[in-house]
Formats: C-alpha cells, sequence, structure tokens
C-alpha cells in the first residue's frame, strides 16, 4: 500500500539528524573541557614560572636595573627607598638588602625571598622597602661548564674563562648540589646606621652540608666601581627555600656545574631624592671597606 511505504526525509533522517546534534554538542563539551584544563595549565606554569610570560621586548629584559649605589651601602644608607612591587616590574631575577639591612635578598623565579640573620627564608610582599637592590629578567644567554672541586676562587675563575668579554655585565645561575656552602646575613641594624664594615663585624655565618640549591648572582666589569662590586657578587638559595644568604665560600660538586649566563648589555639605575643618599659624600675612596665586607 502507498500508505506502508517510507518516505525519504521522514523520521529517519530526524533521527540522523537528531543524531549529528548530540554528537556536536559532546564534540564541543570535550572541546570546552580540554580549553578549561590547557588554561589551568598555563596558569599554573605562569604562577611557578613568571618569567616565561613576561610581556617585556627582548629590549626591555636586557636591562640590569639598581636601586641606590653599593658606596652609599657601604657608607651606610639603610633607608627603604623602594618597594618590592616597583622592583620585580624591573626584573624576576636579582640580589640586593632590605630596609634596616635585614637580611639578605634573593630574587629567582620571579619570587623575591628575604634571608634573614637567625637563617630563616621568607618570601615578601610587595610593599617591604629595600635599599640596595640589583635586578634584571633572566634568559639563557649561554652556559659555561665548570670543572667540579674547588671552592668560590676556582669556580669564578672557570667563570672567568668562558666570558666572552670582562667588560659587560652577567647574570648568572647555577642549580648544583654543594658538598658545604657557607654564607652570612647581616642582623637588622638601628638608627643611626653604622657603616656597612662595622655592621658586618656582627653577621651570622651559616654552614650548610649537602645543599642542593641555586647561585643568584651577577659578573660585574671594573669600572662599576663604587655603583655595584665589581666581579662576582653572589647570594644562594636552597631548593627547598629554607636556607640562604650571601655567599661567602663554598665547596663545588665533583662533577662539572653548568653556569647559565645573561649577557646584559643595558644599565639602569634609580638614585634615591630622599633619605641619607642626599647627604653623602661619596669623593673618597672606601674600596677598602667593601673588599672587607665581602671578605
Amino acid at each position: 500500500m502507498a500508505g506502508d511505504q517510507k518516505v525519504p526525509g521522514d523520521r529517519y533522517e530526524t533521527g540522523d539528524r537528531n543524531g549529528l546534534a548530540l554528537h556536536l554538542v559532546a564534540i564541543f563539551a570535550v572541546a570546552i573541557v580540554i580549553l578549561i584544563i590547557a588554561g589551568g595549565i598555563l596558569l599554573n606554569e605562569a604562577a611557578k614560572n613568571p618569567r616565561l610570560f613576561s610581556d617585556k621586548t627582548p629590549g626591555e629584559r636586557d636591562v640590569l636595573y639598581q636601586v641606590s649605589t653599593i658606596d652609599a651601602l657601604v657608607l651606610g644608607a639603610y633607608g627603604g627607598v623602594q618597594p618590592v612591587g616597583d622592583v620585580e616590574k624591573h626584573g624576576d631575577f636579582g640580589i640586593g638588602t632590605f630596609e634596616a639591612l635585614d637580611g639578605e635578598m634573593i630574587a629567582v623565579d620571579g619570587r623575591y625571598y628575604q634571608v634573614t640573620s637567625d637563617g630563616s627564608v621568607h618570601m615578601v610582599d610587595s610593599s617591604v622597602m629595600l635599599p640596595f637592590a640589583a635586578v634584571t629578567f633572566f634568559d639563557n644567554d649561554s652556559t659555561i661548564i665548570v670543572n667540579g672541586g674547588g671552592n668560590l676562587t676556582t669556580f669564578t675563575t672557570g667563570i672567568d674563562k668562558g666570558l666572552p668579554s670582562k667588560n659587560l655585565i652577567y647574570a648568572l645561575r647555577a642549580d648544583a648540589t654543594f658538598p658545604e656552602m657557607v654564607v652570612r646575613a647581616i642582623p637588622r641594624q638601628e638608627k643611626p646606621y653604622p657603616p656597612l664594615a662595622e655592621a658586618a663585624t656582627h653577621q651570622v655565618v651559616k654552614r650548610l652540608e649537602n645543599t642542593t640549591g641555586t647561585i643568584v648572582g651577577f659578573y660585574l666589569p671594573p669600572f662599576m666601581k663604587g655603583v655595584n662590586i665589581p666581579g662576582y657578587h653572589l647570594h644562594y638559595i636552597s631548593s627547598d627555600r629554607k636556607s640562604g644568604g650571601h655567599v661567602l665560600d663554598f665547596t663545588a660538586p665533583v662533577t662539572p656545574v653548568l653556569v647559565i649566563i645573561d649577557q646584559t648589555p643595558d644599565f639602569s639605575m634609580s638614585a634615591p631624592i630622599t633619605g641619607d643618599f642626599a647627604e653623602m659624600n661619596f669623593t673618597g675612596d672606601i674600596s677598602a671597606d667593601l673588599a672587607k665586607v665581602e671578605r
């Protein structure tokens, strides 16, 4: 009978269309889930390592940004002049100190840490003030393999051999396990602030054994004398972020150490317009005092 014939486009085609619609909805739902997961992964990576997601251009990243001068610090200018929140706009990697000379500053992987004289390590918030700091956005420009064994002197000598020029600025990073790491932090000072050489006589020295962590610091050329420390200025922080400080010496691992170098051709300094800096006399040679402090 004609009335019993199945007409194309009737309920069978409608069923196909419904099935196709459900299939597309399922694909769309899966895509949304994937995007959410991917977004979560990116946010997590950005939180762990903000420098990978920096909006800075290469030219903006290759700048050593400095707060005040090392000579001002040597003479006792410990008053905070810039908050961490301002300084971190100029770098995710670097070293410095805190208001009243309250411990050592270490910036690594986009986070700023304070190592106090009792040996504890604290992540600092954006309001904490700094009297001196040197930071940059760290990039892996090149690497140097330093022979294992030896100490701080043989380690820096090994780096010297791999630097393209001793007249440029380099940020450097080394991750390793050190049989011994000797670090210091200076206790918080009270006004009137003494010169750094006097304050450093009260430094607290820690000897860390079999510690795994990161050396963070800079090589500065000789012409930076008075502005920063010529040669190597290094801080250390353990991987668990529980110990660290200004590096005085260490025993290097017996295996070779990979040192990552970030050549930093440009320099920018913010000179304090308030506080002790404006009244200081910088005409004298205080390099001997600085050398005493570094030792």
